[in-house]
């Protein structure tokens, strides 16, 4: 297991980076609404976001993989991040904001891949214990979420790039004191990307991934604008946020239990099949406050189990000097391509037909999920040997 100096840091690591995620995602659709973009425009900016995680984190997860150094990859890279955002601060037109955003997440994309790989580095056998450390960035999204609803409603959103520009400063000065690649071995297997790619097994997976993904465009870009139109005030906007982040902690807390308990690839599938509920959910009963309750604690699943559960099989199906590359490949399949595609899709649906339709969108993409995750239920046994505990139940 991590000794306790890589435990702290880390997870200090994992909460700026996730605070800024908490400043951001919830409210970075409003800030473009408050510059006047229409619908279209917001969904086409927030897809650029998602665009460059198609090229960025393989890039960076090459050069990681053949140099060992991942922690100077993402020391380099916060700080170049947070020096293209201050042009962010200034920008207020369409195509200054979209070079300029698209600049930040080059780098900003190659951050969280090699911090994953770092830390099931550091964990080794113990892998099943990322959650402890990865509760951190939940945390550290929901203390975010809940102090920029009231500063927001105080001082105007328009404040949000320069709030964001701190965060970014705080994440690069936590990177310069973690740990880096010499706590973390990394060895050649002498096993091809390319074989491991045509894996029936990593293929379904990635399907998986990507429509789990794409089925939260919607989410991300208009949920906060959708319950403003549905005359949520923005403090309960940002406490629904922090509600499903909370049960996304305790959930992280438990999955030292669970993994080894149900395996990862039945978790998996379960995480996949609430997300096509919670969706529906949504869809049909925004305005029933207790429905849209149960709907953000399912985010429980929607993100906790399914990203500790992917994280889990892309560790082992994936190893050695591979594990970069792999948790790049995660990223840009998924969050990059499919999130981006999610984005761009919500936006030209949100316009045409409004937000009811946006989210049954989201249940449909998110119910192709569902088919393959069934997939790797059935195929991850065949390649992974139950040798440790997370596998144990997967067959």
């Amino acid at each position: 297991m991590a000794t306790p100096a890589p435990y702290y840091r880390l997870s200090g690591f994992y909460f700026f980076y996730f605070a800024s995620i908490g400043a951001f995602v919830p409210f970075w659709s409003l800030y473009l609404a408050e510059l006047d973009f229409a619908p279209r425009a917001i969904g086409e900016l927030m897809a650029i976001l998602m665009a460059t995680k198609i090229i960025a984190p393989n890039l960076w997860g090459w050069i990681a993989d053949h140099t060992g150094q991942r922690m100077r990859i993402i020391r380099i890279a916060t700080f170049l991040a947070f020096l293209i955002f201050i042009g962010v601060v200034f920008a207020r037109g369409y195509w200054a904001l979209a070079l300029l955003m698209a600049g930040f997440s080059f780098f900003w994309h190659a951050t969280l891949p090699q911090l994953e790989a770092t830390t099931m580095g550091h964990l080794r056998e113990d892998s099943h214990r990322y959650a402890h450390i990865r509760l951190w960035g939940s945390i550290g999204f929901i203390v975010s979420v809940t102090l920029m609803s009231p500063v927001f409603d105080a001082i105007g959103i328009q404040w949000l790039p320069v709030i964001l520009l701190v965060l970014l400063g705080m994440i690069w000065m936590n990177a310069m004191v973690t740990p880096g690649e010499q706590e973390v071995a990394i060895h050649d297997d002498g096993l091809s990307i390319w074989r491991v790619l045509r894996m029936p097994a990593v293929i379904a997976l990635f399907l998986a991934c990507f429509f789990m993904q794409a089925s939260h465009g919607p989410y991300y870009t208009f949920f906060s604008i959708y319950l403003e139109d549905h005359g949520y005030s923005r403090s309960v906007v940002g406490s629904l946020w922090g509600l499903g982040v909370l049960a996304e902690v305790l959930v992280f807390t438990q999955m030292h239990r669970l993994l080894p308990r149900f395996g990862a690839a039945n978790l998996l599938l379960f995480a996949v099949a609430v997300t096509t509920l919670r969706w529906v959910l949504i869809a049909l009963f925004v305005d029933v406050v207790p429905v849209l309750l149960i709907a953000q604690v399912m985010h429980a699943a929607s993100y906790g189990l399914y990203h500790a559960a992917a994280i889990s099989l892309i560790h082992r199906l994936f190893p050695g000097r591979l594990q970069g590359r792999g948790q790049a490949l995660y990223s840009s399949l998924s969050f990059g391509v499919g999130g981006a595609l999610g984005s761009l899709a919500s936006g030209y649906v949100w316009e045409g037909q409004g937000g009811p339709a946006t989210y049954l969108l989201a249940a449909a993409l998110a119910a192709f999920g569902v088919a393959a995750a069934l997939a790797v239920r059935v195929l991850v046994p065949r390649v992974l040997p139950d040798r440790n505990p997370v596998s144990s139940r997967e067959a």
